[in-house]
């Protein structure tokens, strides 16, 4: 995974997979609580509380079930599909960003379909990639105070 970002103009957050082996990343738009479980799994911070990811992990670790992996199975008129595989041999239809959030949070592997990346992922070159990277590390290194003063924004 590569982490999770906000597409603008309009901030619709967007969770990006990139393929273990090879230049493919998957966009997956999901909405912003679901942006904000990912995230903070992904940087592994810990709430005071459990939040409800945290919360099905420990239901899982309770009954004495394991997710073996998320399965990113299917896109079918623009809405990604995914089941939880079970360690015994269950599997449970879920949201790609629940079971993100949810993989996150049990080291479990995300897979997906090849059908699924063959009509939804995007080839970044080498070189690009390169590009990618550094600018996500400028992006790291920067906050709004280094832009100056605020400029004021046009109401909605």
């Amino acid at each position: 995974m590569v982490g999770v970002r906000l597409e603008l103009p309009q901030t619709q957050p967007v969770v990006i997979l990139r393929e273990r082996e090879g230049g493919r990343y998957l966009p997956i738009w999901i909405g912003e609580p679901e942006a904000s479980a990912i995230a903070l799994a992904y940087e592994g911070v810990v709430p005071a509380r459990p939040l409800t990811h945290d919360l099905l992990r420990d239901v899982l670790v309770a009954l004495e079930a394991m997710v073996v992996e998320v399965q990113i199975t299917e896109l079918r008129d623009g809405v990604f599909y995914a089941d939880l595989v079970l360690d015994r041999g269950s599997r449970i239809s879920a949201r790609p960003s629940d079971g993100i959030a949810l993989a996150l949070r049990t080291g479990s592997p995300i897979l997906v379909a090849d059908s699924v990346l063959e009509s939804a992922a995007v080839e970044v070159a080498e070189d690009e990639q390169d590009e990618v990277e550094r600018f996500r590390e400028f992006l790291d290194q920067i906050s709004p105070e280094d832009f100056g003063p605020e400029t004021p924004r046009e109401s909605r």
